[in-house]
C-alpha cells in the first residue's frame, strides 16, 4: 500500500490564523502526500507569504494562485478552488483528497487511513472523526458513522472518478456520499485515536457566522432534495449543538426559505428518490428504536 500515490487538494482563502498549524500537521505525517496542492482563492491576509515560505522547504507543495473575487464563496466555490488545484496536478495518483487548512490530526493519520482502504476494497472515501476545543475539553462534532467528514475528504480515486467527483454546489459533501451508496461503494468516518481531527473553527462559520451557516445548512438540505421530514428531524437534533437550540431552528428556516422561494434543486430525479428512500428508512429505524439498515 505504501507505493500508491496519493494527491491532496486545499482550497483556501484568508487562512492566516490556523494554516501554519495545517502545514505543521502534515509535515509531520509518517506518510506525506506525494502532492499537496494548495489553491489560495485571493487572499489578502498574511496566507499568500505563509505558503511561499512552506513552498521553500517542502518540495511536495503546490500554491495555485486565484484571482481575488472580493468574497470567501463557499460551496460551490470551494469546489471551483479544488477543481482548479486538481487540474494543477501532473503526477498519476491513487487517492485523492480535499483538505481544508483549519485543521490539525496525528503524525499516523494518512498512513492509518490506507490500511483501513487496504483491508476493505469497496470503501470509497473515508476519514477520521472530528473534534473540537472548548472550554479545555474535546468535542466532537456529531456526523454520521456511514459519512464523512467534509473537512478532509480522502477518496479512492477510481470511486471519486465512477460518482463524477464533487458537484459545484451547495451539499457537495452530501451528495457525493449518496452518490457513493448508489454506486455499490461505502464510505466512512472512523473513531480511531490515530484519525482524530482537530477542527480549529466552529462548523459553518467560516463565511459571515455561524448563524448564516446554518442557514446555509437549511437551504442546502432543499437543494440536494431532502424531505422536510427528515430535514426537521435533523433541525432538532442539531438543537444540542452550538448554537444551542437557535441552531437547528435556523436549519429548518433555511430548508423553508428556499422551498417557499422555490429555489433551484438538484436535478438528478433517480439520486433524489434514492435520497428520499434513505431517509425515510432512517427516520423509521429511528422511530422504532433500531439500527439503520
Amino acid at each position: 500500500m505504501n507505493n500508491k500515490r496519493i494527491v491532496i487538494i486545499s482550497p483556501c482563502r484568508d487562512e492566516e490564523t490556523t494554516l501554519e498549524r495545517t502545514i505543521a500537521s502534515l509535515s509531520a505525517q509518517t506518510r506525506l502526500p506525494d502532492l499537496w496542492v494548495v489553491v489560495d482563492d485571493g487572499s489578502s491576509d498574511r496566507t499568500p507569504g505563509i505558503l511561499q515560505e512552506a513552498a521553500q522547504r517542502l518540495p511536495w507543495l503546490r500554491v495555485v494562485r486565484r484571482e481575488d473575487r472580493g468574497t470567501r464563496k463557499v460551496g460551490g466555490g470551494v469546489i471551483d478552488a479544488f477543481y482548479d488545484g486538481l487540474a494543477a496536478v501532473d503526477i498519476d495518483y491513487d487517492f485523492v483528497a480535499k483538505m481544508d487548512v483549519d485543521l490539525e490530526f496525528p503524525p499516523r493519520y494518512i498512513e492509518r487511513l490506507l490500511e483501513y482502504f487496504d483491508r476493505d476494497p469497496d470503501l470509497a472515501a473515508a476519514s477520521g472523526k472530528v473534534f473540537r476545543p472548548e472550554n479545555g475539553k474535546l468535542v466532537e462534532e456529531y456526523m454520521i458513522d456511514e459519512m464523512v467528514a467534509g473537512q478532509f475528504k480522502f477518496y479512492r480515486r477510481e470511486a471519486f472518478e465512477r460518482i463524477n467527483g464533487f458537484v459545484r454546489d451547495v451539499m457537495w459533501d452530501g451528495i457525493d456520499f449518496h452518490r457513493a451508496r448508489m454506486e455499490g461503494y461505502h464510505t466512512a468516518s472512523i473513531h480511531d485515536p490515530d484519525l482524530k481531527i482537530m477542527h480549529l473553527r466552529l462548523m459553518g462559520s467560516s463565511h459571515r457566522s455561524v448563524y448564516h451557516g446554518r442557514l446555509r445548512w437549511g437551504s442546502g438540505q432543499w437543494f440536494m432534495g431532502s424531505c422536510l421530514s427528515y430535514t426537521v428531524a435533523s433541525g432538532v437534533f442539531r438543537m444540542r449543538e452550538k448554537p444551542y437550540i437557535l441552531g437547528g431552528l435556523l436549519i429548518i428556516a433555511g430548508y423553508l426559505m428556499a422551498a417557499l422561494r422555490g429555489e433551484r434543486r438538484y436535478e438528478d430525479m433517480r439520486f433524489r428518490r434514492e435520497l428520499h428512500r434513505w431517509q425515510h428508512a432512517r427516520l423509521k429505524a429511528l422511530l422504532l428504536g433500531r439500527k439503520p439498515a
